[in-house]
């Protein structure tokens, strides 16, 4: 299970993903790791983390990690606290509610309309990203269960076929927070949600839209429901 917050580095530094199926520089990437760490509630709301601190735990250089937090500071996720670091904002239950209500306005429908629209093969593709977040929450490694997450439903969204769409869905999943993820992990159902992912591409391979329809409402209800209590 991924170790509490803290301020020493951590003994094993996460792989930095490539998110959503784009091509990210170097800098996008480390934000991207960063944003996950946010997101799973590895970094808490209200504490301050230094560059160095930051490099130290994710493995790299203290350059791109300052030049990314400055990045998630324009996103406002967090806030420059001169000469100490940075401090990771809050976010309210309204917010968190909201967040959740858009994206199943956006989400659901669109995958649902995938079912008789989307390439099995593209579709096929996908798997191995599902996969990757069922092992991830076996490890109870909750940053790469948010990384290979994001992945699979990013990617699963561009088939649509609007990039705009899924920009705007990646900004409402970077500003979310899961703080109870590692609650969810150390109860066990943390599994049975990314099983979800792969119980999803099924019901889109088999055409089923009243399947589709089903699963991906059960699914993002648990982000709200499940994932985003602070007291897990």
């Amino acid at each position: 299970m991924a170790a509490p917050p803290s301020s020493s580095p951590s003994p094993a530094a996460p792989a930095l993903p490539v998110l959503g199926g784009r091509r990210s520089s170097y800098r996008e990437r480390v934000a991207d790791a960063l944003r996950a760490a946010l997101i799973a509630g590895e970094l808490r709301p209200g504490e301050v983390y230094s560059a160095p601190t930051l490099a130290a735990r994710f493995g790299v250089s203290s350059t791109p990690v300052r030049e990314a937090m400055l990045d998630l500071a324009k996103e406002g996720l967090v806030d420059a606290v001169p000469n100490k670091g940075f401090r990771v904002t809050d976010v309210s239950d309204r917010q968190l509610d909201e967040y959740t209500h858009v994206r199943a306005l956006i989400e659901i429908p669109t995958v649902v309309a995938l079912a008789t629209t989307a390439d099995p093969v593209s579709l096929e593709a996908l798997r191995p990203a599902a996969r990757e977040i069922v092992t991830a929450a076996v490890a109870g490694d909750l940053i790469a269960y948010v990384e290979a997450d994001t992945r699979f439903h990013l990617g699963l969204l561009a088939l649509a076929g609007n990039s705009h769409l899924v920009e705007v869905v990646r900004d409402l999943r970077g500003r979310a927070r899961l703080y109870g993820l590692t609650a969810l992990s150390a109860s066990g159902r943390l599994l049975a949600s990314a099983e979800e992912h792969l119980e999803l591409l099924d019901a889109l391979l088999a055409r089923d839209e009243r399947a589709v329809r089903a699963v991906m409402t059960r699914h993002l209800g648990h982000v709200r429901g499940l994932w985003a209590s602070a007291d897990g």
